[in-house]
């Protein structure tokens, strides 16, 4: 049995699960009786078979709603594992650092073409971290005070999951200055990042490795799986560029947030419209069990 989950970023109507199960029946699919998570917000929809025709059936079918098709059973996750730039924070650290150095739309256009796959993302990272170098150390404490911002719902996302009894991990092809604020702000159990060197209180232009990358991202959820002996089925992860690509395809259920092409195309699923916190809905939880502070 599967549900698709029905998440509005403002209003769900009965019209729109009418419209979603019209969608399915379409690609030879019966669905069940709808049962709301949230009145007006959030619904379940079932089904039987056919999974991967129903997620084509089904995306991008309703404006300002974002659709979780899944299999019911395992669908609150025990672990979670994040990409933090553009996911768990607004911005690109590495970015707004390049901008206090005067470098900011070279660093952009190379970000982009690594999230979008276009390039190696060691050598980008090493590209621009180059372009840092003879900035003062405490630029990062002022960048991440002046423009780091915890997206919407990634707080009450990782402590109600924690307070559930899963573990979150925050892994990053960022920089660990960064990353270990934004964890503990959080909330998450852990975090691995790049480490960005400094010499005499100056950024030396370099990343110690080993480097933090799409592989090292998968294989950290598959590390923290065995360690909790989890199957991938009790498994997510979440991200928005093509370096988060390899750990979505290896989770139970993989989510591209706000991401590029290629991303979206490896996900089991995509927020295109909600916050973080409708990965909460995605795993069944109403909002009375959110944790939100």
């Amino acid at each position: 049995m599967f549900i698709a989950t029905l998440i509005a970023a403002d209003r769900l109507s009965a019209g729109d699960i009418s419209l979603a199960r019209d969608a399915l029946a379409g690609a030879g699919i019966e669905s069940g009786e709808a049962a709301w998570i949230e009145p007006d917000k959030a619904a379940d929809l079932p089904f039987s078979f056919k999974l991967a025709s129903a997620r084509g059936a089904v995306a991008g079918l309703i404006d300002g709603v974002d659709i979780v098709l899944q299999p019911r059973a395992h669908r609150t996750k025990k672990l979670l594992v994040a990409d933090m730039d553009s996911t768990m924070i607004t911005v690109e650290c590495l970015d707004e650092l390049a901008d206090y150095a005067g470098f900011k739309p070279q660093v952009e256009t190379i970000t982009q073409m690594a999230m979008r796959g276009e390039v190696d993302f060691a050598s980008a990272l090493a590209e621009r971290v180059l372009l840092l170098k003879g900035l003062e150390a405490d630029i990062i404490t002022r960048c991440y005070d002046d423009r780091v911002s915890i997206s919407p719902g990634a707080i009450p996302l990782v402590r109600t999951m924690r307070a559930s009894g899963a573990r979150c991990v925050l892994v990053s092809g960022g920089f660990t200055l960064f990353a270990e604020r934004v964890g503990q702000e959080i909330g998450f159990d852990r975090v691995i990042a790049n480490h960005l060197d400094i010499d005499s209180n100056s950024l030396s232009g370099t990343v110690s490795p080993p480097i933090v990358d799409g592989a090292a991202k998968e294989a950290m959820l598959r590390e923290e799986a065995a360690i909790l002996g989890l199957d991938e089925t009790d498994t997510m992860a979440i991200g928005d560029g093509a370096n988060d690509i390899a750990m979505i395809k290896a989770a139970g259920l993989g989510v591209a947030y706000r991401a590029k092409p290629k991303t979206q195309t490896a996900a089991d699923a995509r927020l295109d419209h909600g916050d973080l916190s409708a990965l909460l809905y995605a795993q069944g939880y109403a909002r009375k069990d959110w944790i939100e502070d």
